[in-house]
């Protein structure tokens, strides 16, 4: 994952602002060979600001299919 436009340095000190960050602009604009970490994705999940699309598919992946 490629972002020039944030200081990462000074994100990597808040360890919980990092790692929501991280995934959403992992999810939001790109992988880039890297792989999603499960457990930190369930951890941080209400608090992701994620496409709508991504996340309602996300959510599937994560939980599976809701019961009816």
């Amino acid at each position: 994952m490629y972002n020039w436009a944030v200081d990462t340095t000074q994100l990597k000190k808040q360890k919980q602002t990092y790692d929501i960050w991280k995934l959403e602009q992992m999810v939001n604009f790109g992988l880039n060979k890297e792989r999603l970490n499960k457990k930190k994705l369930k951890t941080y999940w209400p608090l992701l600001r994620l496409d709508a699309k991504k996340r309602r598919y996300l959510s599937f992946l994560l939980w599976g299919r809701k019961k009816s």
